[in-house]
């Protein structure tokens, strides 16, 4: 392209117009942070009671997006629970890398889509599990 075609088409200068559009966002960012801090100086959460070791609770739970790993925990061995999660992350870490092929069928798209299908489905019914129990 030349200089005379780049300047009979319509852009849209960096400066000043981007740049304000930007500029305004971040402004917008801060006052929000300087807001919810005032707030937090005016409205202090209160401390709770001080922590016991003596004094355990009957039952502890993790918070809620541990619960399926913490269910998963109670019905196979110590070492199974751990490795399970670690291989599912590095699966999906590495699959990228390993599925390098054109599809040109659904079959091999519908099959992933069941298996992440049944492997969510595994999971959010242990969360509940979990958290009911």
């Amino acid at each position: 392209m030349s200089h005379e075609q780049l300047e009979n088409e319509e852009t849209i200068p960096f400066f000043p117009d981007q740049f304000m559009r930007e500029f305004r966002v971040v402004i917008g960012i801060v006052v929000i942070a300087v807001v919810i801090g005032i707030l937090g100086m005016i409205n202090p959460v209160g401390l709770e009671d001080p922590a016991d070791p003596f004094n355990t609770p009957a039952h502890v739970k993790p918070e809620w997006y541990f619960l399926g790993l913490y269910q998963l925990l109670k019905f196979v061995p110590k070492t199974t629970g751990v490795l399970i999660p670690i291989i599912g992350v590095v699966i999906l870490a590495i699959w990228p890398f390993l599925d390098r092929k054109k599809e040109t069928s659904l079959k091999p798209t519908k099959i992933r889509a069941l298996v992440v299908a049944i492997g969510m489905i595994i999971l959010i019914a242990l969360t509940i599990w979990g958290g009911v129990s």
